[in-house]
């Protein structure tokens, strides 16, 4: 069933991406007065198809993994004199230039309306309250307390644990101060603490910022009751169920979730001995966790299941609500900064401070699809707006066979006044196919060890 909802909720994401990318370069290539012959969602033969009465070809193809505008063009075939002044090769530089932009500004547009019905509708999110400080870490060194609000990172403010993570993952590479201000429960005073950090988070898969820091966040009490298991694995083949409560592990007393989560964890491969409660009654149960690799060569144990959900406590729990108005400027801003930092990534990954094995490719988006479809549409609508500026960076990279390549071309021709030789087009051609292909294929090996 969690198979199936995956490939659904991933089928519906890119539908909408891809959807949204090629109707910005049909859109404004229908306003620079060029014939689109073919509007397609999706790749390979067309299962459904129509004409408009411009002649444009509306398609639905079979494999839903991308789609593509086509246009009237000399290059790709004869053009009737009658309608080269249709044909894109011979619109201007900068025609052509709006004509390829169009297709990532539009996904940064969609994720801009995203974030702006959420700001509209309301989000509720958790207050950064920290919950723990681990002993002789950074935060402990620099003066953190249990039940102090996390209020800025690095100067600038927070108002939940993902805006604190944002924060942190955006200075990857730091040597030297990283300051966080908090404020005492009840107090309105700030107190900045000078956290000393040396080559933060590099080589990190994935990028654990609170734990590096020495930082837990306050979470209300768990119970270790399971509220759903995932098909096929150790527990779902163990026979645990929804509802079960675990009293023990292998005789040792299990207080609470994260300690059962440690239990399972450093067993990876062994045969544990669970006690549960169902409906009133004392059940024995076998369970041997899956090892899961960690990038260091250990691994640590996974049984699939998730834990039943608390209440929060009123006082921890935080709406953020905006006006029509003031929510697109909010929307702009949230969109504006996770586009600078997705390019930021990108660089870092580059240069080496970001490991490459953070990659995600179709079997991770299509996972995480899944989950936050299942967290609900809040979740849903938050992973669509940030995959979609995902996309619009991608496709704004130099490279060719990507909008960015052909945009790096048409800037060139700009400056010199004369497009680039055929010649030099085809060979980066050739090293764009190589580049796209090589990141696809480390994507795909990296989701599978992800799986695995």
């Amino acid at each position: 069933m969690d198979l199936i909802q995956n490939v659904l909720a991933v089928i519906v994401v890119l539908g909408l991406l891809v959807t949204f990318h090629e109707f910005g370069h049909f859109w404004v290539a229908r306003r620079c007065g060029v014939k689109v012959l073919r509007f397609s969602v999706g790749f390979g033969k067309p299962i459904w198809s129509r004409f408009d009465r411009h002649g444009t070809e509306f398609a639905l193809a079979a494999i839903p993994l991308g789609g593509y505008v086509k246009m009237l063009d000399e290059r790709e075939g004869h053009v009737d004199p009658s309608q080269l002044d249709q044909a894109f090769n011979r619109k201007s530089v900068w025609a052509r230039i709006a004509i390829v932009a169009a297709g990532p500004l539009a996904n940064f547009l969609l994720a801009l309306v995203a974030y702006w019905a959420l700001f509209v509708a309301g989000t509720t999110t958790v207050v950064p309250v920290v919950g723990q400080v681990v002993p002789d870490s950074p935060a402990f060194e620099a003066g953190l307390q249990p039940d102090q609000e996390i209020t800025a990172v690095q100067g600038q403010s927070v108002r939940s644990w993902d805006e604190v993570n944002l924060k942190l993952v955006a200075v990857i590479g730091l040597n030297g101060e990283l300051t966080v201000t908090t404020r005492d429960e009840g107090s309105s005073r700030a107190s900045t603490h000078r956290l000393q950090v040396e080559d933060w988070l590099v080589g990190q898969d994935p990028p654990e910022p609170l734990a590096t820091l020495g930082v837990v966040p306050w979470r209300p009490e768990l119970p270790a009751v399971i509220a759903r298991v995932v098909d096929g694995d150790p527990a779902d083949e163990a026979g645990l169920q929804a509802g079960d409560r675990v009293l023990s592990v292998d005789g040792q007393a299990v207080a609470d979730w994260p300690a059962l989560v440690q239990l399972v964890r450093a067993k990876p491969g062994q045969t544990l001995s669970l006690e549960v409660e169902r409906e009133g009654q004392h059940r024995t149960l076998g369970l041997t966790p899956r090892a899961s690799a960690l990038e260091d060569g250990s691994s640590i144990g996974y049984i699939g299941a998730e834990v039943a959900p608390v209440d929060w406590p009123q006082k921890w729990q935080r709406e953020i609500r905006y006006g029509p108005l003031e929510a697109v400027g909010q929307a702009a801003s949230r969109t504006a900064d996770m586009t600078l930092l997705t390019f930021d990534a990108v660089r870092k990954m580059v240069i080496g401070l970001i490991s490459p094995s953070n990659l995600s490719g179709p079997i991770t988006i299509a996972r995480i699809a899944g989950d936050t479809a299942r967290s609900g549409l809040e979740s849903f609508v938050s992973f669509l707006a940030y995959l979609s500026i995902s996309l619009g960076v991608l496709n704004l990279l130099p490279i060719p066979v990507l909008d960015g390549g052909h945009l790096l071309y048409y800037f060139i021709e700009a400056v010199r006044g004369r497009a680039v030789s055929e010649r030099t087009q085809a060979a980066g051609l050739r090293i764009g196919l190589a580049v796209v292909g090589t990141l696809m294929i480390m994507a795909l090996y990296f989701d599978l060890m992800r799986l695995w």
